[in-house]
């Protein structure tokens, strides 16, 4: 298989992916490959990663790749963040939930963050110490955002957070979290209010289970309980409070383009296993790739794949450019994901009896890519959105 699966596409490198991104991707598969792939069976069965790995990850200067120099990132552009969620999806590795902490958690923190906010947390972001989680969906509201019940009230120069948490991504491992509350209940979205909790430094926060998951094993995903947890004041997000569901709506955009990310990183591996797959596996004397309908059906995967990395790319080049918009951002999320689970499944397919057992790559992508059509806004979600601009 080629190094890069993408290559089986045949498709010329974007703009965007020239030069140090190339390299980066380059460095990044290296890094996958030799520190994560040869312990992923371990993660999977301990259904988390260890904090070893992240630290390992920062040092490789992998982790915020997108934030700037003098919060001790590299200073790149979501361009570098794609780089690095390829590879691990290249590779096979999808559970190391770096994606999250990358290019979802520390963006909230430097767009909305005071300067002593991003001096306290980045660099510690940057290096793994601290590991980020965003803490969104509740027991009785998933996509409904406005359906929050976490309360934030203000006791002296301390927010006191009562409410609890789930399907949290990282939770078992984060130590900063950002968490979405209501600071005033009867304002409804405009009382949501984004706040940082440090983990280590606050009573009251708990851990509920590590969630026993169909797929991504390997990444760890908690209920989350906070009772009277006492955080300052100054871990608002935001000037003032009640900012948060814009703050959310205006981050959403570059969620839903990293979920498309994984996608078709996925679909790119999945493709390239089975085209290797079916080249060397014979039946009735012949090898399957020789079946008229093995060629039709990866022409078919082949076509669809290139037409959605055409796609993935136009976003990520509109998204560096500041021009991508929430409509076609989620459009790319709902897309991607909904022909992830197509290719996945035809690949399946064509390894015949084998695709079902485990001990084969394309096994794991069929349970990992099933959640892609949940999380960051169901795909039903998206077609609500898609469908307010028409």
């Amino acid at each position: 298989m080629a190094t890069n699966p993408a290559e089986v596409l045949g498709l010329p490198k974007p703009a965007w992916a020239a030069d140090e991104v190339g390299m980066l991707y380059d460095m990044a598969t290296r890094f996958m490959s030799e520190e994560i792939a040869p312990r992923y069976d371990e993660f999977e069965k301990n259904e988390m990663f260890d904090r070893e790995s992240w630290l390992k990850a920062g040092a490789a200067g992998l982790l915020c790749a997108s934030m700037p120099e003098k919060y001790g990132g590299s200073g790149g552009t979501f361009a570098h963040e794609s780089a690095i969620i390829e590879a691990i999806g290249h590779v096979g590795v999808d559970g190391f939930g770096i994606g999250l902490h990358n290019s979802i958690v520390a963006p909230y923190i430097l767009h909305y963050g005071s300067e002593e906010q991003k001096e306290k947390w980045l660099p510690k972001l940057a290096t793994g110490e601290l590991i980020g989680a965003i803490a969104m969906t509740e027991p009785g509201a998933g996509s409904d955002l406005q359906g929050v019940k976490t309360r934030a009230e203000k006791d002296g120069n301390h927010y006191k957070i009562n409410g609890s948490k789930t399907f949290i991504t990282n939770g078992q491992l984060a130590n900063l979290i950002i968490v979405v509350t209501k600071t005033d209940p009867e304002k409804g979205a405009k009382g949501t209010s984004l706040i940082v909790v440090e983990t280590d430094e606050v009573e009251g926060f708990e851990r509920g289970r590590n969630l026993d998951k169909i797929g991504l094993k390997a990444n760890d995903t908690s209920e989350l309980f906070f009772n009277d947890v006492r955080v300052p004041t100054s871990n608002l997000l935001g000037h003032e409070e009640g900012k948060g569901f814009v703050q959310l709506m205006q981050q959403l955009p570059q969620e839903r383009l990293q979920i498309g990310t994984g996608a078709i990183a996925m679909i790119e591996r999945a493709l390239a296993l089975t085209i290797d797959y079916v080249k060397e596996r014979k039946a009735f004397g012949k090898a399957i790739i020789d079946f008229q309908n093995t060629q039709f059906k990866l022409a078919e995967l082949k076509t669809e794949a290139t037409i959605g990395r055409v796609f993935y790319n136009d976003c990520v080049a509109r998204h560096i450019n500041g021009g991508l918009d929430p409509v076609t951002a989620s459009m790319a999320k709902y897309w991607l994901s909904d022909l992830q689970g197509k290719v996945v499944d035809e690949c399946l397919q064509l390894h015949g009896g084998y695709g079902y057992m485990n001990e084969y790559p394309i096994a794991r992508m069929y349970r990992d890519a099933r959640v892609q059509r949940i999380y960051g806004g169901t795909n039903e979600i998206m077609k609500l959105l898609i469908g307010r601009s028409l």
